[in-house]
């Protein structure tokens, strides 16, 4: 469990506040609402485009006063992303980052994902036609005899803050 998390909450004013709609997640999954819980959801509210590390959490939780243990840490972080508060995508270095999740309705909207700042983009003017890819990819592996599971749609490549600063015009790694 954790360490010596503060008993005040107003330690991080965001672990005090979770959405109704995850507070039912948490419930049907059975997940209890303890400090650590809702300080990572809060940092997760508070800065839903970023993609964090489970280090980078973990530093911003202890930089608020919260020293969760690290397995602990792990452990909370790929329970909310199973139940779908947080998405867990791998990014191009092959490290896991979780982001906020949308929502099960949103499943199919993709995401651009800039490579320097981990800052994710929703794509939503794609998601009808991101629909009909999922669909055919479902089909497919159907008709070979597999169960697809989750589809993870993302473009990487650079945001464009990070090109302007970079001096990039436009750019962007296809």
């Amino acid at each position: 469990m954790s360490r010596t998390a503060p008993r005040d909450p107003s330690a991080f004013p965001e672990a005090v506040t979770v959405p109704p709609d995850i507070q039912a997640r948490l419930a049907q999954a059975g997940l209890r609402r303890t400090l650590a819980t809702r300080a990572v959801i809060g940092l997760f509210l508070a800065r839903p485009a970023q993609g964090f590390t489970h280090a980078q959490v973990l530093a911003a939780l202890e930089s608020r006063g919260a020293a969760v243990n690290r397995v602990t840490l792990y452990r909370l972080l790929d329970r909310l992303a199973a139940i779908g508060v947080l998405e867990r995508h791998t990014d191009g270095d092959r490290t896991w980052r979780f982001t906020l999740a949308d929502g099960p309705e949103d499943a199919a909207v993709p995401r651009f994902e800039c490579d320097a700042c981990h800052q994710q983009f929703r794509l939503p003017d794609a998601a009808g036609p991101t629909r009909a890819v999922v669909e055919q990819l479902q089909h497919t592996l159907a008709m070979l005899g597999h169960q697809g599971g989750r589809i993870d749609l993302a473009v990487h490549g650079t945001c464009a803050s990070c090109a302007t600063c970079t001096g990039e015009p436009g750019s962007g790694g296809s």
